[in-house]
């Protein structure tokens, strides 16, 4: 299979540029409701030190009214005791983190448990606290060159056999169209100048699309 390893070192090259888009191959957990992302993490914050205002980036501009009103309950209700703490932190985190859902255009089902979260994000999360890629972009890179090679095999072992029979001939298309738009959308993802959460420089909110 010598087409197959020349993929290897191509491959796992491209993967590393193509590594986000690992992350739209398969529906992702929601990691911004989950109680150990960066959502909640900042209400935490922002609620020990009773100043809203490190929250607010995680809403729209026309939302801002409505999270300051909720923190202002929530600092009220914390003051009558470890209970109302307790309840007035959930019911905060709760609102935040639908608010931003909803700005996002993505349904909120309620606060996950910390642990609910795909281990690429959590690579990801890694990565920003650490200063360093490395990591990240190689687990996805690998990830990535073996799902093209995967994709391949199946579909260059069914095309010799294509025109054996109707029947063959349907196994092969069923594989080209899996290989054909595994790497068609892995290049979309790469080569879109805007991906999940990013935002260019000077860019009108309007246009950003989460």
């Amino acid at each position: 299979m010598r087409n197959v390893r020349s993929l290897s070192s191509g491959a796992l090259a491209a993967g590393i540029v193509l590594g986000a888009a690992m992350l739209s191959a398969r529906p992702a957990a929601a990691h911004c409701d989950t109680l150990g992302g960066p959502v909640v993490a900042t209400a935490k914050l922002a609620l020990e030190k009773g100043d809203v205002t490190p929250v607010l980036k995680w809403v729209k501009p026309e939302n801002e009214a409505e999270i300051k009103a909720a923190f202002a309950k929530a600092l009220a209700v914390r003051k009558l005791g470890p209970e109302a703490k307790e309840m007035a932190d959930t019911y905060f985190f709760e609102t935040l983190v639908r608010i931003h859902r909803e700005g996002e255009g993505a349904p909120y089902t309620g606060l996950k448990p910390a642990g609910a979260v795909e281990p690429a994000v959590a690579m990801a999360d890694k990565a920003l606290e650490t200063g360093s890629v490395d990591q990240l972009a190689g687990a996805l890179g690998k990830h990535v060159a073996e799902g093209i090679r995967e994709r391949f095999v199946k579909a260059y072992e069914a095309k010799k056999h294509a025109d054996e029979s109707v029947q063959a001939g349907r196994e092969f298309v069923e594989a080209y169209v899996g290989f054909t738009h595994y790497v068609e959308r892995l290049h979309l993802d790469a080569t879109t100048r805007l991906g999940h959460h990013d935002k260019a420089v000077g860019e009108p909110a309007s246009a950003h699309r989460h």
